[in-house]
């Protein structure tokens, strides 16, 4: 790989790599002192040009804990305030000699066009409604540790999937390790009769639901979306929200993901949220999961030599 841009155009061997590099890393996570020189000397920027809490902070952390500098891009206090483009932010972020740079971006194809303009390795952080890879990556690295294989496994993927680019990564990611996905939501929030997925699509809660081993539940994006599109939150919740009662329609030991942030009491209850009831959540091990996953980007993109989890 030269580059992390979408999960669609990543090939099952790469995706398993970074799979199995993130696992080793979670073993640094989880020592008192949380720092390997793995990329002492080199330099990683985040250029975030939408909000960000998750994503930007971990990847901060990934770089720091690899010895590797960590530089975060106010945009709103920066050139592009004044009118700079894209494309020169970029080329000026390169000139001082940025190894790598994280992107997030309201374009869809922001990031393919980072990557087709500099010569340093680009990751996606999110762009438009096309992909967040990463989030993906961890996603799924949070299922093989609670259900082993991928393979054979039946995902639901609920919510506002035309409008998250978080669902667009799970689907290619999922499938093309070979899991059943099942795409879950009101009419509205289906994905355009355009869009040719290698999935099921199910208007119906109870349906999408059955067999479920996995339950990745999605925020309503209000900030993508038009006018008229839900009748109201209330209404929505209690369709589709995943709690107590509707996950009886999964498996007994159905995972419940959300790649956060979360929306308590509209697309997921507390208790759901919480794992309470013997329900099997997994949100606040995603977050954990998604430093261990950006460090596996950062090291396999930004080049090293040796071990990555070798002692300073």
């Amino acid at each position: 790989m030269r580059h992390l841009i979408s999960l669609r155009e990543t090939s099952v061997a790469d995706i398993l790599h970074i799979l199995d590099t993130a696992t080793s890393f979670k073993e640094i996570l989880a020592r008192p002192v949380k720092k390997v020189p793995t990329l002492r000397g080199r330099a990683m920027i985040t250029l975030f040009y939408e909000n960000s809490t998750r994503t930007r902070t971990s990847f901060e952390m990934a770089a720091k804990i690899m010895s590797a500098e960590a530089i975060n891009i106010a945009v709103a206090q920066s050139s592009v305030a004044k009118g700079e483009s894209l494309k020169d932010t970029l080329l000026t972020l390169q000139s001082l000699k940025a190894d790598c740079i994280v992107i997030r971006h309201h374009a869809s194809g922001a990031a393919q066009f980072a990557a087709d303009h500099l010569g340093i390795p680009i990751i996606n952080a999110g762009d438009g409604r096309h992909e967040h890879p990463t989030q993906a990556l961890l996603d799924m690295l949070t299922i093989r540790q609670h259900k082993g294989d991928i393979r054979g496994l039946t995902v639901a993927i609920v919510g506002d999937i035309h409008h998250s680019r978080v669902a667009r990564s799970n689907i290619w990611g999922l499938t093309k390790m070979g899991a059943n996905v099942h795409l879950i939501g009101p009419r509205t929030l289906l994905p355009n009769s355009g869009e040719q997925f290698p999935v099921k699509v199910f208007d119906n809660l109870q349906q999408g639901l059955e067999g479920a081993d996995v339950v990745n539940v999605l925020r309503l994006q209000t900030e993508r979306m038009e006018k008229g599109l839900l009748p109201s939150n209330r209404e929505y919740s209690r369709l589709f929200g995943i709690s107590v009662r509707s996950l009886k329609w999964a498996k007994p030991d159905a995972l419940i993901l959300h790649p956060g942030p979360m929306n308590r009491g509209v697309e997921i209850s507390a208790e759901v949220a919480d794992g309470e009831h013997g329900i099997h959540s997994a949100i606040e091990e995603q977050v954990t999961n998604g430093v261990a996953v950006r460090m596996a980007a950062l090291y396999l993109l930004m080049g090293t030599q040796g071990s990555p989890t070798q002692e300073g």
